[in-house]
């Protein structure tokens, strides 16, 4: 997530001071992922050193202001144009645990994945009754509280799909393991066999064994 992008979006919209922009970002994003003041402040700081923000005064409060500069906007223009870069996912927390899942002692992969399932499916039924809320915000309201209605909604969306997508990958990823639990049992009794009829192979049959026993010295 681009804080530093979505800052100089909301600053775009005319001069702002670190608060604000804190609770304009999270009203545009329904607080899914909250800012603290202090990574307001560091971020702007960041900006106005790289040439992207300048200071612009003080409000009637005694607020200081930050202003978008041309390089800014220059900066904005280029995010929005250009697609987000897949060729190095961040790290998912879930991914990496099943991962090390896998052949760990004691720990049964399966009861991992329901474990996760079920708290899935609840988040999207949470995120879903949240859309219902949003729908209804924008149904009934007007102005820019409806804007940030609908950037919510967008938000919430997203989740909903991700959260789907996750259950779908968790359904696959139990019937794969019972698939592959399978083949591995198939195998192992493959091989239990095999090595019987060797052994069985070297043993020498009843019969040999009486002629050997009849020979004449």
């Amino acid at each position: 997530m681009s804080i530093r992008h979505g800052l100089l979006a909301l600053l775009e919209h005319g001069p702002r001071y670190g608060s604000q922009l804190r609770t304009e970002f999270e009203a545009r994003t329904g607080s899914t992922w909250p800012l603290n003041v202090g990574q307001v402040y560091t971020t702007l700081n960041r900006l106005e050193r790289d040439g992207m923000v300048a200071q612009s005064g003080e409000d009637d409060a005694g607020h200081a202001l930050y202003a978008i500069t041309e390089a800014g906007r220059s900066e904005l223009k280029t995010w929005f144009e250009a697609p987000v870069d897949r060729s190095s996912p961040p790290r998912d927390e879930l991914s990496i645990k099943l991962a090390m899942a896998i052949g760990a002692p004691g720990v049964d992969i399966r009861k991992v994945i329901q474990s996760q399932r079920h708290h899935t499916v609840k988040a999207m039924q949470d995120y879903t009754r949240l859309k219902m809320q949003a729908l209804a915000a924008i149904e009934s309201g007007e102005g820019p509280e409806e804007r940030n209605d609908i950037a919510w909604l967008l938000v919430l969306e997203q989740l909903i799909f991700q959260t789907e997508a996750e259950a779908r990958w968790l359904d696959h990823s139990e019937a794969r393991l019972i698939r592959l639990s399978a083949t591995a049992d198939r195998r192992a009794a493959n091989d239990r066999k095999a090595a019987q009829r060797t052994a069985e192979e070297k043993v020498p049959a009843p019969s040999a064994l009486h002629r050997a026993d009849t020979r004449p010295n």
